[in-house]
């Protein structure tokens, strides 16, 4: 099986290698940059906008370029409210080469209030390299590695948005 991941950022296309390997063992997965077409920070609904975008763009290069694949995965990381609750989060979207869809949320993470606003106007990345005294942290453990004390890392998010979002493709014709 052939997957092919919206980006290049190790974190990303390692969490999704584990997610896969969970439920498949024959597949090679490759990242190839892509545009989410939203704003640096995505904020609300953005987040899910830019996941889509990806996947899009992902096939558009891969049609462009005579490329084929079984699944075509993308996720994306951004700023929610929920319950007035601001939280970081990232969606992930699968889509099959029929244009079978699912579409999952890694768990979130709680913002501080006084943060809201600096990460809005800037990006988290660079809040969480400025709190933490970091380079370019969502290249690596990402911020939630930080701020878990390294218990949690942004390939343990990714790989469990991409499990999740497995559910319609490893349960047959049970979930559709």
């Amino acid at each position: 099986m052939k997957v092919l991941i919206g980006t290049k950022n190790p974190g990303k296309i390692e969490g999704a290698k584990q997610a896969i390997g969970k439920f498949y063992r024959d597949f090679t997965i490759e990242g190839i940059p892509v545009e989410s077409d939203v704003s640096e920070q995505p904020i609300g609904e953005e987040t899910l906008e830019g996941a889509r975008n990806r996947v899009a763009n992902l096939k558009k290069y891969t049609k462009e370029n005579g490329i084929e694949a079984d699944l075509y995965m993308a996720i994306e990381s951004g700023m929610i409210n929920q319950m007035g609750i601001w939280m970081n989060t990232s969606i992930a979207i699968i889509q099959d080469n029929k244009g079978k869809e699912s579409v999952s949320m890694a768990a979130g993470y709680p913002i501080p209030d006084e943060y809201v606003d600096e990460i809005k106007n800037t990006n988290i990345q660079e809040l969480m390299d400025r709190l933490f005294k970091t380079h370019k942290v969502g290249q690596g453990k990402g911020g939630i590695g930080c701020l878990t004390h390294g218990e949690i890392s942004r390939i343990d998010l990714t790989r469990e948005a991409f499990i999740l979002a497995l559910v319609k493709f490893i349960n047959g014709e049970i979930w559709k």
